[in-house]
């Protein structure tokens, strides 16, 4: 099982810039790859974006191409979401998860691929 715990969310102003990272513990972080989704009140939980084992590849929802960037940094086992140009839509709680028995370069969108999930942090977009 994989603990994660994400912080850094908060209060921003549409065209703000927010950076959540999520910290991993209880399994070599390399072996999973990594996801963020969120959820908007009265809404169902949606994929934002995906990173691979060996963080070389990624892919992202439609809403967020071209603003958001995730990375990882293996050695400090923590995941980042970058969210630029942030808009009041992007309002949700945030959580990143950890997909195992992954092929190395592969992002999984599905939720269905993950396995562990942190506990959320709210992002917040003020208009």
């Amino acid at each position: 099982q994989v603990q994660l715990v994400e912080f850094g969310g908060g209060l921003v102003q549409a065209g703000g810039s927010l950076r959540v990272p999520c910290a991993a513990s209880g399994r070599p972080f390399s072996s999973y790859a990594m996801g963020w989704f969120r959820q908007a009140p009265g809404k169902e939980r949606e994929f934002v974006a995906a990173i691979s084992r060996s963080g070389g590849s990624t892919s992202y929802a439609d809403s967020v191409k071209g603003r958001f960037t995730i990375s990882r940094d293996n050695t400090k086992n923590t995941v980042y979401l970058q969210m630029n140009s942030l808009k009041p839509e992007d309002t949700a709680v945030y959580y990143c998860a950890a997909a195992w028995g992954i092929t190395w370069d592969s992002t999984p969108a599905s939720s269905y691929y993950y396995r562990d999930w942190g506990q959320g942090t709210q992002v917040t977009v003020s208009s």
